[in-house]
Parts: structure tokens; C-alpha cells; sequence
């Protein structure tokens, strides 16, 4: 049964087959110190590492060079570009 989340709790919880835990705390023994702190620290690192490589677009040589020149010469709009222009609410000065 799904549980409804609290946006004011700090604590999360998880389940985990009995070898996954085992080898976590055999990891936390090793580097010295609690099961909270090494998984944290790892789960942080892989979100910002997930983060960084959705947020930075990596193009091809040839790519950028498309890009480039799109900017310097844009084609044309066409009758949709043009039509959701006009749609737009008018701004006032």
C-alpha cells in the first residue's frame, strides 16, 4: 500500500534484500563509518553526477557547427511559429 509522503520529514526509508545490506556494512566497515553517512555521500554523488550530465549537452563537432550557423542565419518562421506568435497575450509597456 502506497504511504503518503510527509514534505516536512527528513527521513527516508528503504528496503533492501538481506546480501545488498550485508554488503553495504561490509563497505561501511571498511571505510569507518555509519551505514547513513556512506550511503548519503554515494547516493548524493550519483544524483549531482545524473544531474550534471542531464544539465550539459554534449554535441558533436558538427553539430555545433549547425548550431552555430542557425544562429547566424535563422531560417524563416513558418505559418505555426507565426500563428502561436500572434496567439500570444499582448505585453504592455
Amino acid at each position: 500500500m502506497p504511504r503518503v509522503a510527509v514534505e516536512n520529514n527528513s527521513r527516508m526509508s528503504l528496503r533492501i534484500r538481506a546480501e545488498e545490506k550485508a554488503l553495504l556494512l561490509r563497505a561501511v566497515a571498511l571505510k569507518h563509518t555509519d551505514l547513513t553517512d556512506f550511503v548519503l555521500r554515494h547516493a548524493l554523488r550519483a544524483a549531482r553526477d545524473v544531474i550534471e550530465e542531464a544539465d550539459h549537452l554534449q554535441l558533436s563537432e558538427r553539430d555545433s557547427l549547425r548550431v552555430l550557423e542557425l544562429l547566424e542565419n535563422p531560417p524563416s518562421p513558418n505559418a505555426r511559429l507565426v500563428a502561436a506568435a500572434r496567439a500570444l497575450p499582448k505585453r504592455r509597456p
